[in-house]
């Protein structure tokens, strides 16, 4: 249901980005006067079943204010299944769903639709993607979940494994709450953990490990606190990739958590339009990523956009710790902004990264303008790069680390197990909410 803030609790989200309440607009007890349970629609619980078409047959009986239900036990899936349409309803999920199919597409598609709510009652309910099956022989499969033009909604209490790409996907989606989740996906590229684009989201207690996307956002997109992030051996946070007509604005990440990672944030985009203003990136712990502060205007990646660059304005960094893997090669602090749009109003302050190899760390800054580390004061027409080199390990970087992290990635050619959704997700903060399951 809408957060239950209290005016004193309501101020701060506000300010930190959200422009409301986030989260479905009626109880999940009303959702469930009505109950589409997948068995009494021909579901079968058995790991070599359809729950497919079953889960199709229950969504229309029960899209209109009711709970499709997928009980405990173990169910197949080859036939993927587009949820569309209806209002007030739930799909709980406490049972564990494998894929079976080998089409493309969505496991699960859920779109059109508002008041919305999936979850596990006992926090054990998950979707196994098996996408080793498909990386294996160097190949990409199905997504997981995506959710589009979706409004008023949550998503907690689950876990997503092993997608043959993407894990989580929300599509222009608003007031919508991500919560209690962890994801597990395999150790290369193109393996997003959650990607979003929309408005008035929060996303807050996720683990993430891949090797790509940890939790990003993409245009367009407004109005995002995204909190209590754990990157565990993952390709870290992200926003991007930027192009044509790029619309970000009132973006707050904080207490993000990154451990043998590719970048704890990076920003990314190469030509493009538009601009990315008002964003705050507060409160990082890192632990021997190979990027850090990575704000690349000139991303190689990817293919060069139409336009002179994206404006990228009123920007923070604040209170950044840890350390880079080799602060020489890749340094903690890499601003480069485009030539012909040059960055304003950024601010870098309370950062200590130091490095875990060597004895020093390298800060670069092209054709960006604010405070802090190599950055230029006030404004103007750009400027070729400037380095700084730091000799010193800053004061205060030493962070302290999670209890679980990962010392590996998890392979492309092997099963990846279900895990149970973790309790912490950022070094001292207590979730939010609860487990559903205790």
């Amino acid at each position: 249901m809408k957060l239950l803030l209290t005016l004193l609790n309501l101020l701060p989200l506000i300010s930190a980005q959200l422009s409301g309440p986030v989260g479905p607009t009626t109880s999940r007890a009303s959702k469930r006067t009505k109950v589409c349970n997948v068995l009494d629609y021909g579901g079968v619980a058995s790991k070599t079943s359809d729950v497919g078409p079953p889960l199709t047959s229950a969504f229309a009986a029960c899209k209109n204010g009711g709970t499709v239900y997928v009980p405990p036990g173990d169910f197949g899936i080859s036939t993927f299944v587009s949820l569309t349409g209806g209002k007030s309803w739930a799909l709980q999920l406490d049972g564990v769903i494998y894929r079976v199919g080998t089409g493309g597409g969505n496991m699960i598609f859920v779109g059109s639709t508002s008041d919305f709510e999936m979850y596990s009652s006992t926090s054990k309910g998950a979707i196994q993607g098996y996408g080793y099956t498909f990386h294996a022989d160097g190949n990409y499969g199905s997504r997981i979940l995506r959710l589009g033009k979706v409004s008023d909604f949550s998503v907690h209490d689950i876990a997503l494994v092993d997608a043959g790409a993407f894990h989580l996907v929300m599509d222009t989606c608003t007031n919508g709450e991500i919560y209690n989740m962890i994801i597990r996906g395999g150790n290369e590229g193109g393996l997003d953990g959650i990607d979003i684009w929309g408005s008035n989201i929060h996303v807050h207690d996720v683990e993430v490990t891949n090797r790509d996307e940890c939790v990003t956002v993409k245009s367009p997109a407004s109005n995002m606190l995204i909190e209590n992030i754990y990157c565990n051996w993952s390709g870290g946070c992200a926003m991007g990739s930027l192009g044509s007509d790029t619309a970000i604005s009132n973006i707050h990440y904080r207490n993000i958590y990154s451990q043998n990672s590719n970048q704890m944030y990076m920003l990314k985009s190469r030509g493009g339009s538009g601009s990315v203003k008002n964003c705050t990136f507060e409160s990082f712990i890192g632990h021997t990523n190979a990027y850090t502060l990575d704000l690349n205007a000139d991303w190689s990646s990817q293919k060069e956009a139409t336009g002179d660059g994206v404006l990228y304005q009123d920007i923070t960094f604040r209170d950044w710790r840890g350390t880079c893997s080799n602060g020489v090669q890749r340094g903690p602090v890499n601003i480069v902004c485009p030539d012909k749009v040059p960055c304003t109003g950024l601010v870098v302050e309370d950062f200590a990264v130091w490095t875990e190899a060597g004895s020093s760390v390298v800060w670069k800054c092209a054709n960006a303008y604010g405070s802090g580390a190599c950055l230029k004061g006030g404004s103007g027409t750009g400027y070729a790069v400037v380095t700084s080199t730091i000799s010193a390990a800053p004061s205060g970087y030493a962070a302290q680390k999670m209890p679980d992290d990962l010392t590996a990635g998890f392979a492309l050619t092997a099963s990846i197990p279900i895990p149970a959704v973790p309790t912490t997700f950022f070094p001292g903060a207590t979730p939010a909410s609860t487990l559903l399951g205790g």
